[in-house]
């Protein structure tokens, strides 16, 4: 099945659910080297890239790797919005959409998870 088939198939909010953990996995992996290259940067682009794709294809794991990249995504926004906010009010209110967005997309794969294969 190719590409625009299989996203013609998906619902409105699976391809949004999709679309934000790819763009998320893509521009953690490119402000990665501007950041001087921290780990967690790194790990959550990579796991938010292999969440789209599980996502996209409808496997029974790609719940679990979302409700885990929800935990990772608190702890990274919280901790940076905690010691930027006061200094930096771009990057916290990036952060605070990014925080949202990810409540949003969670709550929604998470309670339509039998949509998403699991």
């Amino acid at each position: 099945m190719s590409f625009a088939s299989r996203l013609k198939t998906m619902s409105f909010g699976s391809q949004l659910a999709f679309a934000f953990y790819a763009v998320v996995g893509v521009a953690f992996l490119i402000l990665l080297p501007f950041n001087s290259y921290p780990p967690h940067l790194g790990l959550t682009g990579i796991l938010g890239l292999i969440t789209a794709y599980g996502l996209f294809m409808k496997r029974f794991w790609s719940v679990w790797l979302v409700a885990a990249l929800f935990f990772v995504a608190n702890v990274f926004s919280l901790v940076t919005l905690y010691y930027t906010l006061s200094t930096n009010l771009l990057i916290s209110l990036g952060l605070i959409a990014y925080l949202v967005l990810s409540w949003f997309f969670t709550f929604y794969v998470l309670n339509g998870r039998k949509k998403f294969g699991a």
